[in-house]
């Protein structure tokens, strides 16, 4: 097993993985900005670096410094987190180069997924059912027009490079198209300095349904079920669940499977997750994209599975056999996560500001992976996230009952939260059936 992992990355996630690494005698190395020297993740480490000021670019995405301190610290290996590096083939490339241990994919495998327009011609070849749309980028308007005439509206308009819920726009005729071709390309190049765009189909009924997979070190790749990831807004995740409530044992098997073709179509080592957008009314369903990583939601796996996924990470980069039989993987129970993040409820814009008044919930199947204390501050520099509330129960019901009553009990003061937006959502009946989609929160609002 690894003997010293430099974590590079922050907040809640860095946490998390320090948690894993000590319990399992690793020595645990942070990296932290200026602005976050305070945080816990810094204080609950073996050992910690800073590696510039606030500014990400300075500081956790700075190459340089991030090597030079597992280099002065003495590091096995670094775990990207999820975010910032973690999908930077560049870095993976440079981090093996200097002879550490990466605790994620292949380089190659990042490269070919990061592309989204690759990524939805790799899987068409292996099999895995995409959406009706491109196969090369839309070199201008002209071309995107006469995709999107091909592939009938309305159309989703998506950044090539992009990720995350970003950089994508819905064209419901041509006049939307010519705007929003313009809007995300300008975008694209900005934000990934690509401007490659793709044209799809959009479904304006859909749900986003991902499978965790998990790339072993003998070469298998192996499934651990799927997550419900409807409850967005602009196309960014609030709520996760597992199992998903619109997946039957049949469209399971299916799911499964696909997700499995599509890790071994690029040799897929280590934990990642295929994202695909299932159509309810026909339970068609079809790849979105790959992220090749640890995802924000993998908590609601660990609770199904009872797996540690941070720990089958390491085990995968050090070579290891995972602690679980792949042979023999079977869900049980529930499990939903809230994200709690410094936004208002309503408009869902960020609000940062110093932690005045911080309790965590507890209880039966009450779990919080949290990024703050009472007294730290939360700056505007980074994501607006806080925390992950996962309850899990023997069934949906109880998962939801346990959910209600840790976000009650959860109480934070100072930032802007949106804790009564999950009181909200955990009483919405069409929540509450489990026949909900992607427009959830935009019917709520």
């Amino acid at each position: 097993m690894i003997e010293s992992l430099l974590v590079a990355n922050r907040g809640e996630i860095a946490r998390r993985i320090i948690r894993t690494a000590k319990r399992l005698g690793i020595r645990a190395i942070a990296v932290h900005s200026e602005a976050d020297a305070g945080l816990p993740f810094v204080t609950e480490a073996d050992e910690a670096v800073c590696v510039g000021p606030a500014n990400p670019a300075q500081s956790y995405r700075n190459v340089e410094a991030i090597l030079a301190a597992a280099k002065s610290t003495g590091a096995q290996a670094i775990h990207p987190g999820y975010g910032f590096l973690s999908e930077n083939a560049d870095f993976a490339r440079t981090v093996e180069a200097s002879g550490l241990i990466w605790v994620g994919p292949g380089a190659d495998a990042i490269t070919a997924m990061g592309d989204k327009i690759n990524a939805r011609n790799l899987m068409a070849a292996a099999g895995v059912p995409v959406a009706p749309g491109t196969t090369d980028p839309a070199a201008d308007l002209d071309a995107a027009v006469a995709a999107a005439a091909e592939i009938g509206y309305p159309v989703m308009v998506k950044a090539a490079a992009g990720g995350g819920g970003m950089g994508m726009g819905v064209a419901t005729d041509e006049a939307a198209l010519r705007t929003e071709y313009g809007k995300v390309r300008s975008f694209a190049e900005r934000m990934f300095g690509d401007g490659s765009v793709l044209i799809e189909r959009y479904f304006p009924r859909v749900r986003h349904v991902e499978v965790q997979i998990l790339g072993l070190a003998d070469g298998r790749v192996v499934a651990l079920g799927e997550r419900e990831c409807s409850v967005q807004r602009r196309n960014q995740k609030l709520v996760e669940e597992s199992p998903s409530p619109a997946v039957s044992p049949e469209l399971r098997e299916r799911f499964l499977a696909a997700a499995v073709r599509a890790g071994e179509a690029v040799n897929y080592r280590n934990a990642g997750t295929v994202e695909c957008l299932l159509d309810p009314a026909t339970n068609e369903f079809f790849f979105l994209e790959m992220n090749t990583r640890l995802q924000v939601e993998h908590p609601v796996t660990e609770y199904v599975y009872g797996v540690d996924l941070v720990e089958e990470q390491l085990r995968v980069a050090a070579g290891l056999a995972p602690t679980f039989d792949p042979d023999a993987l079977a869900p049980r129970g529930h499990a939903i996560e809230l994200r709690i993040n410094a936004e208002d409820p309503k408009r869902f814009l960020p609000g940062p500001g110093a932690i005045k008044t911080w309790t965590e919930p507890t209880g039966e199947g009450v779990r919080v992976d949290s990024g703050y204390v009472e007294g730290n501050t939360v700056t505007p520099f980074y994501d607006s996230l806080m925390a992950k509330l996962i309850v899990s129960g023997a069934d949906r019901a109880e998962a939801i009952e346990r959910a209600k009553a840790a976000v009650a009990q959860f109480e934070i003061a100072g930032p802007k939260c949106n804790l009564p937006f999950f009181a909200e959502l955990l009483e919405n009946e069409e929540f509450i059936s489990g026949d909900y989609d992607t427009a959830i929160v935009t019917r709520m609002r």
